[in-house]
């Protein structure tokens, strides 16, 4: 026993020195959300936290969008009002404050956007996205998305997203999350309302058109929630009660 002993505080007295040697991790807020580039992307080599959405064709920009969207994002996937597994993983234990601290971190980097790859698709289809989208459809009692996200479609603050510079398979796959029930929000769920009146092909017109428009020179949320105009939001949204009726 006592040699045991002895080899083991030996062991320990030769690891001990280089253990003290390894260099600091940093513990900046940048470090610690660098994870989140891997998919989001990030604008400089070597790669900074930015989330610019980089060249990857599916996960959307998070870089300049409104702290509020991106805190109510976290929070749902953290509470399971998302379903992404990667996602809930990662934010799980995470407490409100924190999750507060990754959006303010986010929404202040302002960075320029990748050029996605257009749509080549029939006239016809993107007639009928560009419609949905800057008009909407009052048959269905589906709004103008510009009515809500911005006549630039860029957002608004507190806590409305933008719409440009998303990838087309991000948007389809958000409107197939609202329909099959995979993805909520705060209630009253405003999106989960329009998807389940839009069919498939109008959700494949507007994702298709979206992708097809440039994101503006200046791509920051409008700097109000009920836009450029003192109309309330066309339809009750429990994540963005500041602009409700």
């Amino acid at each position: 026993m006592p040699i045991r002993r002895s080899l083991l505080l030996a062991t320990l007295a030769c690891a001990l020195p280089a253990v003290a040697q390894q260099p600091g991790i940093p513990g900046t807020l940048a470090q610690r959300v660098s994870a989140c580039v891997s998919c989001h992307g990030s604008a400089s080599t070597p790669p900074a936290a930015t989330g610019s959405g980089g060249e990857r064709q599916y996960y959307p920009r998070i870089a300049g969008k409104p702290a509020g969207y991106l805190y109510n994002q976290l929070t749902n996937f953290r509470d399971g009002r998302r379903q992404y597994p990667l996602m809930t993983w990662m934010v799980q234990h995470l407490s409100d404050d924190y999750l507060h601290e990754i959006a303010d971190y986010f929404a202040s980097q302002h960075v320029p956007a990748p050029v996605l790859d257009r749509a080549a698709l029939p006239a016809a289809e993107l007639a009928r996205g560009r419609q949905l989208v800057t008009r909407g459809d009052t048959a269905l009692k589906v709004p103008a998305c510009i009515a809500c996200h911005g006549e630039r479609l860029t957002g608004a603050l507190p806590a409305i997203p933008g719409l440009a510079g998303l990838p087309r398979d991000y948007i389809n796959a958000q409107f197939g999350a609202w329909r099959n029930g995979s993805r909520h929000a705060l209630a009253p769920d405003c999106m989960g309302t329009i998807a389940q009146r839009l069919s498939l092909a109008d959700v494949s017109a507007i994702s298709a058109w979206l992708a097809s428009e440039p994101l503006p020179a200046d791509p920051a949320p409008l700097p109000a929630a009920r836009l450029s105009r003192p109309l309330p939001l066309p339809l009750a949204c429990g994540s963005a009660p500041e602009g409700g009726p």
